[in-house]
């Protein structure tokens, strides 16, 4: 089958998400697609993905793809970077078989992933699991002893304007489950009203959830504009030698933020911020803390993530999955008012039914009997 649309391209997969549609056709650059990407793809209902990278290098089983492949996206996969310089941005193409066609000639022409292709692929992938586990052990152990700071000494803190200490404090990051475990802890958000941190993108999704950052922390690459300038304190994750390549963003965007240079991941950088500021407890949401979500992020380590565990574990409580353990329940307002929808439809029900009246009658005449009335 041929498969038309119009082409959106960008090699940040993150960046293309924000303005794709079903009937558009997906063209990126990126090499293992991960889960979250994935499922960014998916929430846009594009059919049809065309990547210039291998979507599964063998590298470890990543999921993107078969994520993709299980929700009826084509993915043709391994054009080459040259599909860039072959199609313009909103230009019409079709996807014809394992080629992707421009004008009537062939653009790219790549391999057409199907779900069992990709499922043996990651069996493959599995087989060299072992070697990236010692590869990112050895990564580990020696940036340990250069980060080893992180536990032992200050970290530099910024002054921040909200008030942290002695509250409760969520770091929001766009990780596996964010939005579902960020949904069910809603009503945890609205009666503690704790602290509401981003990370990056975790900004938005605590807007989406309907509810204000109070402190944004990243390299402000992934957040949106809207965002940025909701009015929450900015703090611009910078490298060891004050760089913070995010601080032009802001300066073009008008608004004002703070350089923290600092060798850690930005979501470190958030739970160190809420403990050295005195934080009661500590909520993580989507943070990243195992194997495969660090390869997903293209880790070689997790070193600084390792010792700010460390450091900050007795405050901190992580909600990742909580949205599988946990379900609300009704509370007694949801079922007084779907037993009043129920009357509200029997009423309806009687009014306008001569049966119903007279069945209704025959009802309280023989309950009248049975009383003696």
């Amino acid at each position: 089958m041929r498969y038309s649309g119009t082409a959106r391209l960008d090699k940040r997969t993150k960046d293309l998400v924000k303005r794709l549609g079903p009937s558009d056709i997906a063209i990126i650059d990126h090499a293992d697609i991960d889960r979250v990407s994935a499922e960014g793809l998916l929430e846009t209902g594009v059919e049809v993905v065309v990547n210039a990278a291998l979507s599964i290098s063998g590298a470890y089983p990543n999921i993107g793809p078969l994520l993709l492949a299980r929700g009826g996206v084509r993915l043709l996969d391994a054009v080459g970077p040259e599909v860039f310089d072959r199609v313009k941005e909103g230009q019409t193409v079709e996807l014809a078989g394992s080629q992707l066609l421009a004008e009537g000639r062939v653009v790219a022409e790549g391999t057409r992933l199907t779900v069992e292709l990709i499922e043996r692929s990651m069996e493959d992938a599995k087989s060299g699991m072992g070697d990236r586990l010692d590869e990112f052990a050895r990564n580990t152990i020696e940036f340990l002893e250069k980060e080893k700071g992180l536990l032992t000494e200050g970290v530099g803190l910024p002054a921040v304007r909200t008030a942290i200490k002695g509250r409760h404090v969520m770091v929001v990051v766009r990780g596996y489950d964010y939005k579902e475990d960020l949904n069910t802890l809603k009503s945890y958000v609205r009666e503690v009203r704790p602290v509401l941190i981003g990370v990056d993108g975790g900004a938005d999704a605590i807007i989406e959830a309907g509810f204000k950052p109070d402190i944004i922390i990243g390299d402000m690459d992934s957040v949106t504009d809207d965002a940025l300038r909701s009015g929450a304190e900015l703090l611009v994750h910078a490298y060891a030698d004050g760089r913070a390549p995010g601080m032009a963003r802001l300066d073009a965007l008008g608004v004002t933020g703070t350089p923290w240079p600092l060798a850690a991941t930005s979501e470190d950088l958030a739970l160190l911020l809420a403990y050295e500021c005195g934080a009661e407890i500590i909520v993580a949401v989507g943070t990243h803390a195992n194997l495969i979500e660090y390869l997903d992020k293209g880790r070689k380590g997790m070193a600084s993530t390792f010792l700010v565990r460390l450091k900050v574990g007795p405050k901190l409580v992580d909600a990742k999955g909580v949205s599988k353990l946990y379900r609300a329940a009704p509370g007694m307002w949801d079922l007084a008012f779907i037993v009043a929808a129920a009357l509200v439809v029997v009423v309806i029900i009687v009014m306008i039914s001569s049966s119903a009246r007279t069945g209704l009658a025959l009802l309280l005449l023989s309950i009248r009997a049975r009383l003696g009335l």
